[in-house]
């Protein structure tokens, strides 16, 4: 069931309706900040609305390559997996 998440994020209090646990939210929301004040002190005259789109490149850019790094470990486990079926079956008919 759907409720209301109160979290603040660039100094803004937003309500997020969600059915996440609200510990999880706030951490997500705690990621959002962390990035914006760190963009904050790097991009000093930045806007505001400059600010929030440099931390949403930023993050989506970071789950870009870990999902990108999960793929290549999915190739490699079904490598490897394939390579130990081969060897047992070879073994198998000795």
């Amino acid at each position: 069931m759907k409720r209301s998440v109160m979290v603040t994020i660039g100094g803004q209090h937003l309500a997020i309706r969600t059915d996440a646990d609200d510990a999880y939210m706030q951490e997500l929301a705690g990621e959002v900040d962390r990035k914006i004040k760190h963009l904050r002190g790097a991009a000093r005259g930045a806007t505001a609305d400059s600010v929030a789109l440099l931390a949403a490149l930023q993050l989506a850019d970071e789950l870009h390559r870990e999902r990108r790094e999960r793929q290549e470990w999915k190739r490699r486990v079904r490598d490897k997996s394939r390579s130990i079926l081969e060897y047992i079956r070879r073994e198998a008919r000795l």
